[in-house]
């Protein structure tokens, strides 16, 4: 009789464990989430344990009934975001996130978010997941806590989260170090487990206050080495990741075995755009102009054209970044972000450029 373990693919065996992880991970995580607000179960693809569904109920109970849209047991359910394959709503002290398409759009999945969110349970800088369930469509719905702001709405306010004054005078520096270092905390995380996020950018950054602390999220596009090796080998990742003026130009340019440091590239993109109340590129929807030839202009614009000695690895990119090209000088970050202090530029600096020798979120 053959062994029904041994009929199973390897991505199969691999996905059973990876079930059994998150299902594992639930009852430790109930009991420490008894003991801190920021700790919680982590999910299971299937419907939620009891205990899961009856603090769903409790929570639910506690909430007002009038108004709003019911999403399995919550009630006085309101938008707050839409996504490609999703929305998102919040309830209370929770926020929904509905998956609205049936089947999965590469590079998105919510099965392997949800496996690689239960995975990350035990760092504290990226959003928790607190249980999966479906709703009475039968979409898989993922329950997080609730934060108020992104890095995105405080950047569009007055870098102190008011109103009252203008967008553009950037973060102070108390609230840039405090946030970054939860993002660079949980950046160092992922990267020390093979994952690639592909979607660092400030609406991914969630904070609980305009100073922090700052939880990593969207984990719906990330690269996993093992969850991803069926439909995208490491030498040959879809391309069609990040967003708008984040996106790392080894990706732009057409190389499918990119890694960790079109992580650290957003990152810094993000930074610089925190610290000044700008991002130093700029990026028109594809709708405008079909491409990303203004995104690349712009960045060869800002920070000067490459060449292959400021760039050597581009040399094996299918598409030259060297060739039909208007040559722009090279720029210093001091030109670039004139009201930014010297520490700030100086990490800007070390994540934002061509080469390989990028910043590691650990440095």
């Amino acid at each position: 009789m053959v062994e029904w373990k041994a009929s199973l693919s390897a991505l199969e065996r691999y996905e059973d464990e990876y079930d059994a992880v998150c299902k594992a991970g639930v009852a430790a995580r109930v009991n420490a989430s008894q003991a801190s607000p920021l700790s919680a179960a982590s999910p299971a693809d299937s419907a939620p344990p009891p205990s899961s569904s009856q603090d769903a109920a409790a929570d639910a109970a506690a909430l007002d009934h009038q108004g709003g849209t019911r999403i399995g047991p919550y009630t006085n359910c309101t938008p707050i975001a839409e996504g490609v394959t999703s929305e998102v709503y919040r309830s209370g002290s929770n926020a929904l996130k509905v998956i609205t398409t049936h089947r999965s759009m590469e590079p998105h999945s919510p099965r392997r978010e949800a496996k690689i969110l239960a995975l990350l349970s035990q760092c504290p800088s990226v959003v928790t997941l607190l249980d999966v369930f479906q709703d009475h469509e039968q979409r898989m719905v993922l329950r997080f806590p609730y934060m108020p702001l992104t890095l995105a709405d405080v950047i569009d306010r007055d870098g102190d989260g008011s109103t009252a004054g203008h967008a553009g005078t950037g973060l102070p520096g108390s609230h840039l170090r405090a946030i970054f270092h939860d993002a660079l905390s949980a950046l160092a995380f992922i990267h020390d487990m093979g994952i690639v996020h592909r979607d660092v950018k400030p609406s991914a950054l969630l904070l609980a206050s305009p100073s922090g602390p700052a939880r990593l999220s969207d984990f719906g596009t990330a690269w996993h080495p093992a969850l991803s090796a069926a439909t995208e080998p490491p030498g040959d990742k879809i391309l069609d990741i990040g967003t708008g003026p984040y996106r790392a130009p080894e990706v732009l340019f057409g190389d499918k075995a990119y890694g960790a440091a079109v992580d650290m590239w957003s990152l810094g993109v993000a930074l610089a755009e925190a610290a000044s109340g700008a991002p130093p590129f700029a990026s028109r929807p594809a709708s405008e102009d079909g491409s990303q030839l203004g995104l690349i202009l712009s960045i060869f614009q800002t920070l000067g054209t490459p060449t292959p000695d400021t760039w050597p690895e581009a040399r094996a990119f299918k598409v030259s970044p060297f060739e039909l090209w208007t040559v722009f000088p090279r720029r210093s970050w001091a030109e670039i972000l004139p009201r930014v202090d010297d520490v700030t530029r100086t990490a800007v600096a070390a994540m934002v450029r061509f080469d390989g020798n990028r910043m590691t979120a650990a440095q």
